[in-house]
């Protein structure tokens, strides 16, 4: 993945509950790291349709990955293009240098 594909500006957020002064819990965003992937949606083109995720994945990410930072499902990526919730993902190739990210959009 060269970095002249990776157009589109990402950031990565972790939802964390903290009390506010009266004591409630409020659950606020975080934001863990910003950076450029590669955004691609996925509308059921023939490259998509054996998919497994096809049915929940509505856009692939693909970023370079980030040290000191373990990306799970529970987190969310906000972009331009919306907000979506990461539903699986894979480390290319296993070297450790690029994450792959199968999201779908938030209403």
């Amino acid at each position: 993945m060269s970095f002249g594909k990776m157009k589109t500006f990402v950031d990565l957020i972790e939802k964390q509950k903290v009390k506010d002064l009266d004591g409630f819990v409020i659950e606020t965003d975080v934001i863990l790291a910003s950076f450029r992937a590669y955004y691609e949606p996925i509308h059921g083109s023939e490259k998509w349709v054996n998919r497994t995720q096809l049915f929940e994945a509505t856009a692939l990410f693909r970023f370079r990955s980030i040290p000191n930072i373990k990306i799970t499902t529970d987190m969310v990526l906000i972009c331009e293009y919306g907000r979506f919730e990461i539903t699986s993902l894979e480390d290319v190739k296993g070297k450790d240098m690029y994450i792959e990210v199968m999201a779908k959009v938030v209403v």
